[in-house]
């Protein structure tokens, strides 16, 4: 059996890219709108970009301060709350919010506020859970019950520059709901001509284009 080696063409990879330092590495993610419970039983909610999925796994990125992180790992349980496109502006409302008192320092410079109550701020209506404490946010199309399975620190070495680290966090999704109008009806799976996550992307908001087909292991 032949077989042929393509050769890279090298002043063709000159001409078309450049080297840059982003400052962050958001290509495009979901925005997921964690909530967790806090120690006095109110419902917190982190919004975050760094999450994916494997099986009935979902792996999460929380920054070291966060209370979202901390309600997490003592608590052990979440609702992953997937916002559309059209509730970007109550995102936003909440995102510089947080629900560590006091402000750790960092992120007061940077305009980071405390507030206890984020479904007020942010205008999101709060749904009971059927099988963790955390409430769920209605308005949400998509939300995942989950359970905390493991946590751990980065490997590696920090950069000196970044002010805090973060844990990664693995959770088991525990149950789904899904707004029935995204549902084909009859079935379990979501309707994609009608679901559009919100997308993070390089700190910008947005939402999904036009179908551009599917993958050979699509069920529906």
């Amino acid at each position: 059996m032949s077989m042929t080696t393509a050769k890279p063409d090298q002043s063709r990879a000159d001409n078309e890219h450049i080297e840059i330092k982003p400052a962050v590495l958001y290509v495009g993610t979901p925005v997921v709108l964690i909530t967790s419970l806090n120690p006095d039983g109110t419902t917190n909610i982190s919004p975050m970009s760094s999450a994916w999925a494997l099986f009935d796994r979902i792996v999460l990125g929380l920054t070291a301060t966060s209370k979202g992180r901390e309600n997490a790992l003592r608590e052990r349980q979440l609702v992953l709350n997937f916002p559309s496109p059209a509730e970007w502006p109550k995102v936003e409302a909440i995102a510089p919010t947080t629900g560590r008192y006091p402000v750790p320092r960092h992120k007061a410079d940077i305009g980071y506020r405390f507030e206890s109550d984020k479904f007020d701020v942010s205008g999101f209506t709060p749904q009971a859970a059927d099988l963790v404490r955390p409430l769920r946010i209605a308005e949400c199309p998509i939300q995942f019950e989950t359970e905390v399975v493991a946590s751990h620190d980065p490997g590696g070495e920090w950069p000196p520059e970044r002010c805090e680290t973060f844990q990664i966090i693995e959770v088991k999704v525990v149950r789904v709901h899904a707004h029935r109008g995204i549902v084909i009806p009859g079935t379990n799976h979501i309707d994609t001509t009608k679901w559009s996550p919100l997308l993070y992307v390089f700190r910008h908001y947005f939402g999904t284009g036009l179908d551009l087909g599917r993958t050979f292991k699509a069920e529906a």
